[in-house]
């Protein structure tokens, strides 16, 4: 029982780390969109670690958290359906890393859980985008394509960042 409780704490805490981490990863941009959306030093790879290392719903839970607090720091909502959209629902999808992932050591398989994820965030973002941010395209273009043009021109760039970043820690992470 005991090391069951260890067990649990050690998750926790992993979990309160790897989201303070992304937090401040997530204050380094190399590039900011008007309307929401940066490229960062890597913010999302601590919770994608995380998600890898303790399991799809664990990492879900960190995301959400992650996404409630990104809301904290640089709410932009046009809707209350768009701050779920926009924050815990699209950060919290990245925890389908240990879905797909969980302690592989198949760097193909790590790659799909990075793309997996961040398509998943891509999908929340692109659906409030539609739904509730279609005000901001151009006159004469499709809101969808609008959304995925926005969505895409930070989140394919954090993606690359993000599997660079994740194969230099990959080798460390399967010694833990």
């Amino acid at each position: 029982m005991e090391r069951n409780s260890s067990v649990k704490v050690k998750m926790l805490v992993e979990g309160a780390m790897m989201i303070a981490i992304a937090t401040v990863l997530s204050f380094i941009k190399v590039w900011e969109m008007p309307y929401g959306g940066s490229v960062t030093a890597g913010s999302m790879v601590p919770i994608l670690i995380y998600a890898y290392r303790w399991g799809g719903a664990q990492g879900i839970l960190a995301g959400a958290v992650y996404g409630i607090i990104q809301f904290m720091i640089e709410p932009f909502a046009a809707h209350p359906i768009s701050v779920l959209l926009d924050y815990p629902i699209a950060f919290g999808v990245l925890g389908i890393m240990g879905f797909v992932a969980h302690k592989s050591k198949d760097i193909k398989r790590i790659f799909l859980g990075v793309i997996v994820a961040i398509l998943g965030r891509f999908i929340a973002h692109f659906l409030s985008g539609v739904i509730f941010f279609a005000t901001f395209a151009p006159d004469g273009m499709s809101p969808a394509l609008y959304s995925v043009e926005y969505n895409a021109s930070y989140l394919v760039p954090e993606m690359v960042i993000s599997m660079v970043v994740f194969t230099l820690l990959y080798k460390q992470l399967n010694k833990i």
